[in-house]
């Protein structure tokens, strides 16, 4: 075909959908409301991957948790309930590793159904309530992302003598001692009398702008939280190695080693689970794969309808122009003229659909991120190609039909055509 046939063939189809400006437009309202569907969604997708991704990288990148079951995108079994409990030996044990930088056996007194605390802190009139009470080594500032506002953390003397020292998180420090600072002063927690030596910074969470849990906490020397909750059995066990490239080696040096420490055989499974911060990553994965679908689900609707509608009107425009197709065949038009045409008019009618649906999409994005500043919603540059993509694919696919149908018009019953 001539380049000059095709331009030709642009130029009739632009010319057709101005004139029809009205109908035009209705006809790809579906295919815009499809892809502005698709822009939001995605978006409000990406802003929370993004919150996901900064909230594992403030986890650690090279850290490995221990228990004895994994408490993540599963209820844990009866079998996993039941198993021997990890012990702060194990920890110890872990230390001597090639590649470990630093080990914390950590417990922790909450209730993990609800993600709340079971215990009320108090100083004078003020109480908090639902706090979750956390006993650490010294090593809590190596393997987490542990940062104090003022104050200092417990020595090692501090914590071999079950000193009544505290560090408190951010909400519990400023709901107990509002306008004033807590070093130095005294808390009551679990019957007995601790004195403030820290304060911890604002905790990170992936989701939502209001006050995390985790920030009503107390963290007290392993030692000391052993005295006043000596019940609570289940060590969680962090391990903190020196480069995310020794992930795979650090962790099958971990497994062997609690294998040989829990006598377990070479046919039995292993009593413990072994997971990282990528863990919540492939959790969430699997929640925004439901989520996906749901959106290509109603994203499908609005697109079908569209695409429906350009083959409808398409089919009109064949009937209403009739004996022009005839004219245009009687002065040397071929099929493939024809059918160029009819076929961009319908591509056309969904590119510009397509176009209005990014606006719509983007807009509304743009009032998302300021509305929930939270979601961080923004613009996928991959998803904004793709649906565009599909619409020009719809465009392609309802039209052709009606393309075949105008270039396959007898000329001599078209110019009779009245």
């Amino acid at each position: 075909m001539r380049l000059a046939d095709t331009h030709e063939s642009v130029i009739l189809a632009l010319d057709t959908l101005r004139k029809n400006k009205m109908r035009s437009g209705l006809t790809v309202l579906g295919i815009s409301i499809g892809i502005a569907t698709v822009i939001l969604i995605s978006s409000a997708i990406n802003g929370l991957n993004s919150n996901i991704n900064d909230f594992v990288s403030s986890l650690g990148t090279n850290s490995l948790w221990i228990f004895h079951y994994e408490p993540f995108g599963h209820r844990p079994t009866t079998e996993e309930q039941n198993r021997k409990k990890l012990t702060y030996e194990d920890g110890v044990s872990l230390r001597d590793l090639p590649h470990v930088v630093a080990v914390d056996p950590e417990l922790t007194y909450q209730n993990f159904q609800t993600g709340l605390g079971s215990v009320a802190i108090k100083h004078g009139t003020h109480q908090v309530q639902n706090s979750i009470l956390n006993g650490t080594t010294t090593a809590v500032t190596e393997v987490g992302d542990v940062n104090l506002t003022e104050g200092r953390m417990w020595t090692e003397n501090e914590e071999e003598r079950r000193s009544n020292v505290v560090i408190l998180g951010h909400d519990s420090a400023e709901d107990l001692f509002p306008g004033e600072s807590p070093l130095g002063q005294e808390i009551e927690c679990s019957g007995d009398v601790f004195t403030v030596i820290g304060v911890l910074d604002k905790q990170k969470q992936p989701f939502g702008s209001g006050r995390n849990t985790q920030d009503n906490s107390a963290y007290f020397p392993l030692e000391t939280f052993r005295k006043i909750h000596p019940e609570i059995l289940d060590y969680w066990i962090v391990v903190k190695y020196d480069d995310p490239a020794n992930k795979a080696l650090v962790t099958e040096e971990v497994r062997e080693r609690l294998r040989i420490r829990r006598k377990l055989t070479v046919q039995q499974d292993d009593n413990f689970a072994l997971f990282s911060p990528d863990s919540l990553t492939r959790l969430w994965n699997q929640l925004t794969g439901g989520l996906f679908l749901f959106m290509v689900a109603v994203s499908s609707v609005g697109l079908i309808v569209g695409g429906v509608g350009v083959m409808n009107i398409m089919l009109v425009s064949v009937t209403e122009r009739t004996r022009e197709i005839g004219v245009r065949k009687a002065v040397g038009a071929t099929k493939s003229n024809i059918l160029l045409q009819f076929t961009l008019e319908a591509i056309t009618l969904c590119m510009v659909g397509g176009l209005l649906g990014i606006l719509a999409g983007s807009l509304l994005t743009l009032i998302l991120h300021f509305a929930v500043s939270f979601l961080h919603a923004s613009l996928s540059f991959a998803w904004v190609s793709i649906a565009f993509a599909v619409a020009c694919v719809i465009g392609l696919v309802f039209g052709i039909y009606p393309a075949w149908k105008a270039a396959n018009l007898d000329p001599i019953e078209a110019l009779r055509y009245e």
